[in-house]
């Protein structure tokens, strides 16, 4: 052939070359060590033992199932029932007792704070953050401020069935948009937005038109938020005159909230996890730092 004309003995190594050459540089014809070549014949073997014993293999509606009719699936589940078996002494207790008899109990609160972690951690911090402290709209678990209320009954009552989540038995109330739905104008939308701020004791502009802005929170907002503004919380009306906001305190988010209204949406936890989980989830969001008694 052409290119056994080309192939010479290497003068240094002493082997032939494989009649390749760049630039001045010939490819040495070095054969690969028998070790390696062993190992790599083991693995098609290997390979092909492995394709026989697990799944490997699709089909058209299904895959090869394998002798052992093993698969990480099934190992999970045999994991998940081993642990289950495990807890089953105290989640069994954590089903029979109330969050209050729960949270008496050093024990059964020491295994329900460790079960309602991640519980939280995989259901609620995408919204109220790894540790509670909630973000722009999602309120901070860790204070005391609370729109629907921070007992034990309160809590579970909102992680059952929600707010505003289509669950009748669910938190509902809502903020109207007084300006999309022409109820008020703009300047009685920014006269109210300053009025507010005043009773949060933040600053207002000289030219404020509180005057009007009492008059616009007496006709339209007290009914939920209360005549001094403290809020109601069987309604879930915050409290207008402290220094927590949940979408945030400047003028133009307040106008921005009178106008559009507001009404964040917290999903019925009650039709996603058992019963047991949501008893620990609630005595874990409790413990957080800003729960009542």
């Amino acid at each position: 052939m052409a290119g056994e004309s080309n192939r010479d003995v290497d003068a240094i190594t002493g082997r032939t070359t494989t009649g390749h050459e760049w630039d001045g540089i010939r490819e040495l014809n070095t054969p690969l060590p028998r070790w390696w070549l062993w190992m790599f014949y083991a693995t098609i073997i290997w390979s092909i033992g492995y394709w026989i014993v697990y799944p490997a293999w699709p089909l058209v509606t299904t895959n090869t199932k394998g002798l052992f009719g093993w698969n990480t699936r099934s190992a999970i589940v045999e994991d998940l029932d081993a642990l289950r078996a495990q807890r089953a002494p105290y989640t069994s207790r954590i089903a029979a007792a109330s969050p209050e008899e729960i949270i008496s109990d050093p024990q059964l609160l020491s295994f329900a704070r460790a079960m309602g972690r991640p519980a939280f951690v995989e259901n609620c911090a995408p919204c109220h953050g790894a540790g509670g402290g909630g973000a722009k709209g999602y309120p901070n678990l860790n204070d005391d401020d609370w729109l629907w209320g921070g007992t034990l009954a309160d809590l579970e009552l909102t992680i059952r069935h929600g707010i505003r989540s289509g669950d009748e038995k669910g938190r509902q109330g809502a903020m109207p948009a007084f300006g999309r739905d022409g109820i008020l104008q703009r300047a009685e939308i920014a006269a109210a937005a300053d009025f507010v701020r005043s009773l949060a004791g933040l600053p207002v502009a000289p030219e404020a038109n509180l005057a009007l802005g009492k008059k616009v929170f007496a006709d339209n907002c007290a009914a939920c938020h209360g005549d001094d503004g403290k809020g109601k919380r069987e309604i879930g009306a915050p409290n207008l005159t402290d220094a927590i906001w949940l979408y945030g305190s400047d003028r133009q988010t307040i106008i921005e909230g009178i106008w559009n209204g507001r009404g964040g949406v917290m999903p019925a936890w009650e039709r996603r996890l058992d019963d047991t989980t949501i008893k620990a989830l609630t005595v874990y969001v409790h413990t957080l730092g800003g729960g009542e008694k």
